[in-house]
């Protein structure tokens, strides 16, 4: 039997041996990491380090990175109770709290007016188009650039950004925001006082302890080039799609992207249809639509972007990591082309 290929990195990433080891240690720790006595000095330390190696990883220094239960808790503390501009291609954490106001062009760019009133996304998790971030801007979510890329807090021009473990191959249920040194925020979690008082409620220890090592691993594998490799994948894959189904948009292949993503779309199949379709040959996919209450709607990037209804019905997104091989994507690419040439001739 053909073994399961997973193409939904930016979904979540598999799980480093890094990030796992430094999860088992952790939890033998007793410690609180309040705690003044050995055992919660060892806890403290073990959360200290993590800081360190995701400050060091996104450029940032250690006191600038506030711990979270992931981007969604880092988005609230960044955002709540602003006034901020964003553009629909924003992640629904980010929506939440902003204005939506902001015009997108066809190539999925944000036009920005007011850097200091506005968020905008460093890459967009559908597409993977990457922003220019003005210098000023209030809010960023790298979570998706986070470890595919080269981030520079201390150099962005912006106050805050999100980034999430579970993206670049740490355990689920951590993130962070990291904060312009110097900048005060407002703690929406009260209580102990915890993440020098930014943060309340006892530290996810060993969370936190898988998130430095797979920030430290990343950051090891963007030096050594491993992602210009999945990069040269990602082009093999859409030329393959291309020449099975010349058709295909792939959206943003002229935009400067993650080295990871390619979304395509087919006008009138489904994404929903062909992620089914595609998990039943073996591979895993995201659709670029979502599902609500039992309602299919468009992706609505696609839409903020002009792309007309059934185009941002019928995209899908594969995103790729290391470990995925050429074997993985010419198979990926030869059985979706064998279903959309039945779609194909279904339609006709």
């Amino acid at each position: 039997m053909t073994a399961r290929v997973y193409l939904d990195w930016n979904a979540s990433a598999p799980l480093r041996p890094e990030a796992r080891e430094a999860v088992a240690a952790a939890l033998e720790v007793t410690g609180n990491p309040s705690s003044v006595h050995a055992e919660g000095r060892a806890a403290r330390a073990i959360v200290e380090r993590a800081r360190r190696q995701v400050a060091e990883a996104i450029g940032a220094q250690d006191a600038d990175v506030v711990f979270t239960s992931g981007a969604t808790e880092a988005a609230a503390l960044a955002l709540a109770g602003r006034d901020l501009s964003s553009a629909d291609i924003e992640h629904d954490a980010v929506m939440g709290w902003t204005r939506g106001d902001l015009a997108v062009d066809g190539d999925g760019r944000v036009a920005i007016t007011e850097p200091a009133a506005s968020t905008v996304q460093l890459a967009n998790a559908e597409t993977g188009i990457v922003q220019d971030l003005p210098e000023g801007l209030a809010v960023s979510d790298a979570t998706q650039a986070f470890g595919k890329m080269p981030v520079a807090f201390d150099w962005s021009g912006c106050d805050m950004m999100l980034v999430s473990a579970h993206k670049l191959g740490g355990p689920r249920g951590v993130g962070a925001l990291v904060v312009r040194h110097g900048l005060e925020i407002e703690a929406r979690n009260r209580g102990g006082g915890q993440e020098m008082g930014r943060r309340s409620g006892t530290e996810n220890v060993a969370g936190i302890a898988g998130f430095g090592a797979a920030a430290e691993a990343a950051a090891r594998d963007l030096a050594n080039g491993v992602w210009d490799e999945v990069a040269e994948l990602r082009d093999l894959l859409e030329a393959a799609v291309l020449d099975a189904a010349p058709d295909t948009v792939i959206i943003g292949r002229s935009a400067n992207r993650l080295p990871n993503t390619t979304y395509m779309a087919t006008p009138g199949w489904k994404g929903e249809t062909q992620v089914m379709a595609m998990d039943l040959a073996g591979f895993a996919v995201s659709a670029g639509s979502a599902c609500s209450s039992g309602k299919v709607r468009a992706s609505r990037v696609l839409r903020a972007m002009g792309f007309d209804e059934a185009t941002s019905m019928g995209a899908i997104r594969a995103s790729l990591g290391p470990g995925v091989t050429k074997d993985d994507v010419l198979r990926f690419a030869e059985t979706w082309g064998r279903a959309r040439a039945r779609f194909g001739e279904k339609a006709a």
